[in-house]
């Protein structure tokens, strides 16, 4: 048989943690058709070769905590994703994916998500989770693995109600779940720091997990709390495993605040406790010490009823914001010098973006607290941040776990199009190369072997993705060739769309998406994944 490309004298990091090794690949199709010592490969007969000595051939990375779902379908060549190393993306996570989406309340669900949902050009043209999944695949340059939202399925089931589901509304829920698992969904997420998922009670919770452990599918929890209560969320997660047997993936185990570092080794502890009575249970986390998300995370649950519109008509009242300012005293757990504005409406942007809420305080003319209120009123809720405040320590405690994955919690941006607004969190251009230039090669933190394998098999493995995250005979074609002694991250907070160095060649499914550090822009071989 001919091979349609042979990779000759790299150094193969099989995604297993094993030991590197010099090896030759054969790629038929869209599988790894032979994996062979150095020059076990000269007499087979392939359409093309490349010479890829001294550089390293891994699979692909599976990035398993993605929120490329509709930023895809923006501009398919999923541009800051596939230039840092990426075939693969487990997308929905954070209970925020863009499916179901009825079509009486079709507008309602993708309010709700709004964070991830940065083009309004997207044309949202499905339903239903099937639906969803056939508009992806085939027309972007990865593969994405799509986990079903809490979010969207209460919004899909209960609109924007922010009470309790009775009995006939966790039926609704657990017939929606039930169906997006059989069309395709690899699993379920959930969001608890989001309206309207924030206000489900342990019985919600629970149907969520039982359906996810009927599937065998992953139950992915952005839990309640990553602050002064990090500890009663991670028990509140684990209680959803213990009750239903699902399968649990802690989603960006972290902390903020500095009152609260430490806490995440007790939370660790606490897993470890889970995993020792039988629990599937694993946590994923990206290599930096700021997260990301929408500013009003920062209010109280009861400011955030009835999502976006229900918080800018709450803030324009005078009473709410000082009721909000005071329990700020005591319960605020980061300093506004700590909060940046990432993302804002047009008439703000000049004025605070980039900015620290301090800054964008002195130039509204308003004292801290007031001016993130007034922006997040301003703009209906369209303000996001990044945040700092978190230690080093903790970090390296969950990198340091065995059943941790990396998940770079960012998104496919194309820096020149519609996504390409405000700042983003770095992340979403530089996790992978971060991870390899800066924990690897600078820090001596991890191997390359085991940053690898958290990069592929162990989150494949998390998602049920067989024949993805290892280089071997028989799995599928996704590759990834880095310069080991290059790779890294050259972008930053302050310029976060900056591509990184290092990453040689991409293939996908078989086909190249990135060669000599180019993109194809044609290349759109990915597909929508299931588990199994």
């Amino acid at each position: 048989m001919t091979a349609d490309l042979v990779l000759t004298g790299g150094l193969l990091a099989d995604g297993t943690g094993a030991p590197v090794r010099l090896a030759d690949i054969a790629i038929t199709g869209d599988r790894v058709t032979a994996v062979v010592g150095p020059g076990g490969l000269a007499a087979t007969p392939a359409r093309e070769r490349l010479d890829i000595t001294g550089l390293v051939v891994a699979p692909g990375f599976v990035d398993l905590h993605g929120h490329s779902d509709t930023t895809v379908l923006s501009d398919g060549r999923a541009i800051s994703k596939v230039h840092q190393g990426i075939t693969t993306e487990v997308s929905g996570n954070c209970g925020m994916s863009p499916a179901p989406a009825p079509p009486e309340r079709r507008g309602a669900v993708r309010r709700a998500i709004g964070i991830i949902d940065l083009d309004p050009g997207v044309d949202w043209r499905w339903s239903t989770f099937a639906e969803y999944r056939a508009r992806v695949d085939g027309a972007v340059a990865l593969n994405l693995a799509p986990l079903v939202g809490h979010v969207a399925l209460r919004v899909a089931v209960n609109g924007d109600d922010p009470g309790l589901l009775d009995a006939a509304g966790r039926a609704r829920l657990e017939a929606a779940a039930d169906e997006a698992l059989s069309d395709g969904a690899i699993g379920i997420s959930t969001g608890l720091m989001y309206p309207p998922a924030m206000f489900a009670d342990p019985a919600e919770l629970a149907v969520l997990g039982r359906v996810a452990r009927r599937h065998d599918a992953l139950f992915a929890v952005h839990m309640r709390n990553y602050g002064d209560a990090l500890l009663p969320a991670v028990d509140e997660a684990l209680a959803v495993a213990r009750e239903t047997g699902c399968r649990l993936q802690v989603s960006h185990l972290a902390v903020a605040g500095r009152r609260n570092w430490g806490s995440v080794r007790t939370a660790i502890a606490r897993i470890d406790a889970a995993r020792a009575d039988g629990l599937d249970v694993a946590a994923d986390i990206y290599p930096y010490l700021a997260g990301s998300a929408n500013l009003s995370q920062l209010l109280p649950v009861w400011a955030q009823e009835g999502g976006s519109v229900g918080i800018a008509e709450r803030l324009a009242d005078p009473s709410v914001r000082a009721r909000i300012r005071a329990e700020w005293t005591t319960t605020l757990h980061l300093g506004w010098d700590e909060v940046y504005v990432s993302l804002v409406d047009d008439d703000l942007r000049e004025l605070v973006l980039g900015r620290s809420i301090v800054d964008a305080a002195a130039a509204l003319d308003l004292p801290p607290d007031e001016a993130a209120l007034e922006l997040m009123r301003r703009t209906e809720d369209r303000v996001q941040m990044v945040a700092f405040g978190r230690s080093p320590d903790d970090l390296l405690a969950v990198l340091a776990h065995p059943a941790t994955a990396i998940g770079s919690d960012g998104l496919a941006l194309d820096p020149d199009g519609p996504t390409g607004v405000g700042r983003p969190h770095p992340r979403s251009y530089g996790c992978y190369p971060c991870l390899l230039g800066r924990l690897v090669r600078e820090d001596g933190t991890l191997t390359l072997e085991r940053a690898i394998a958290m990069s592929t098999s162990i989150p494949a493995a998390r998602a049920r993705l067989r024949d993805r995250g290892v280089l071997r005979e028989g799995a599928f074609a996704d590759v990834t060739v880095l310069d080991a002694t290059t790779v890294i991250d050259r972008n930053s907070f302050e310029d976060p769309t900056r591509r990184p160095e290092g990453i040689v060649h991409v293939i996908v499914n078989g086909r190249a998406v990135v060669r000599d550090g180019v993109q194809d822009p044609a290349a759109r071989p990915g597909r929508a994944l299931t588990a199994g």
